[in-house]
């Protein structure tokens, strides 16, 4: 079929989602609600037919049941060959892998949509350049990237959200936008994919402090002014990358941003708060389904700042609490009194 369909045309194109991850697996159940044929592929065929068994990925999203026509498989072929959008949602240390076990499959002309909001260790790659360097180069064209406020259990609950899809190419963020699009997923796009990939990973690393100062205690005042100085942050990396601006005043920004930052479904403003508890990483790690894509971007984003000579002290600090057995505490005061500057 061809790119850059509307309407309903848009709405017949077979989708793949690769990972049967939280985000992954409400993908693939609104896709299906919304008439779109769409499979989620798993790990393995074993997975598959647990999930199939009870129509419900009850790991992660249980008591919510998958729509009939909701497909689930552990074989490449039969899921990757037909579609004409390829969603992948898998964390990012795992995502080059997943790259790799699809890559021979993809048919030319597919929309190649990353979901995924990290970046990888050790260098800070993006997961488009991770799908560059694994895909064949006939390929390139159909990379794509989402990000936005898109906590995905309130999705899954009907609830309505946006996004922004972003790619070099419009006929592909466009196919993906008609559909994903619907009266209660409101996609834009975007042609800034370095803006949109990194308002997506960092702002998972100011989630982490977020946390932390709900953790302590610290109050509306602080955890306003932390939100601030952090898409400061978040930008003065993200333009030395190269992205626009403007990119972070948006819902890949800002939007994401204050979502992580407030809500208590949000991961990494859950581990936040059990770092303000005096809890280690490697002990919150053991009490966690899902991962929380903000502690392995801390390292990968000090790695990108260092190659680009950007100061982040957010970042900074807050590893330091994660790795190097700084308190929460101290963190805070340390950013406090920090030396005055303009703003």
């Amino acid at each position: 079929m061809g790119v850059g369909l509307s309407g309903n045309l848009a709405k017949d194109i077979p989708v793949a989602v690769v990972g049967a991850t939280t985000w992954g697996t409400t993908l693939a159940i609104k896709l299906a609600d919304s008439g779109s044929p769409v499979g989620l592929l798993t790990r393995n065929q074993l997975e598959a037919r647990e999930l199939d068994f009870h129509r419900q990925n009850r790991r992660f999203l249980p008591g919510v049941d998958f729509p009939s026509p909701l497909a689930v498989t552990g074989d490449v072929e039969q899921m990757i060959l037909s579609a004409g959008l390829v969603i992948i949602a898998v964390p990012s240390d795992r995502f080059r892998e997943n790259v790799r076990r699809i890559a021979g499959a993809v048919s030319d002309g597919a929309t190649i949509l990353s979901v995924t909001k990290g970046l990888e260790l050790p260098a800070g790659k993006r997961m488009s350049e991770v799908l560059r360097e694994e895909l064949p180069a006939r390929l390139h064209a159909g990379i794509c990237a989402m990000s936005g406020p898109n906590l995905a259990k309130e999705i899954v609950q009907g609830k309505p959200a946006s996004t922004v899809v972003a790619g070099d190419r419009q006929e592909h963020t466009e196919r993906a936008q008609n559909i994903l699009m619907s009266n209660l997923f409101r996609v834009y796009t975007s042609d800034d994919i370095i803006g949109v990939e990194l308002g997506g990973a960092l702002k998972n690393v100011m989630a982490l402090g977020a946390g932390i100062a709900d953790g302590l205690g610290a109050g509306d005042n602080a955890k306003a002014a932390f939100i601030t100085r952090g898409l400061a942050e978040i930008a003065r990396l993200g333009e030395a990358a190269g992205a626009k601006p403007m990119t972070f005043a948006g819902l890949a920004g800002l939007g994401d941003l204050v979502a992580t930052c407030v809500s208590s479904l949000s991961r990494n403003h859950y581990v936040g708060q059990q770092l303000a508890q005096g809890k280690p990483w490697p002990e919150i790690l053991r009490s966690m389904e899902n991962v929380a894509e903000g502690v392995n971007t801390t390292n990968a984003a000090l790695s990108l700042a260092a190659e680009l000579k950007v100061e982040m002290p957010i970042t900074q600090t807050t590893h330091r609490v994660l790795f190097e057995g700084l308190s929460p505490q101290d963190a805070v005061a340390e950013l406090m009194g920090r030396p005055p500057r303009s703003e």
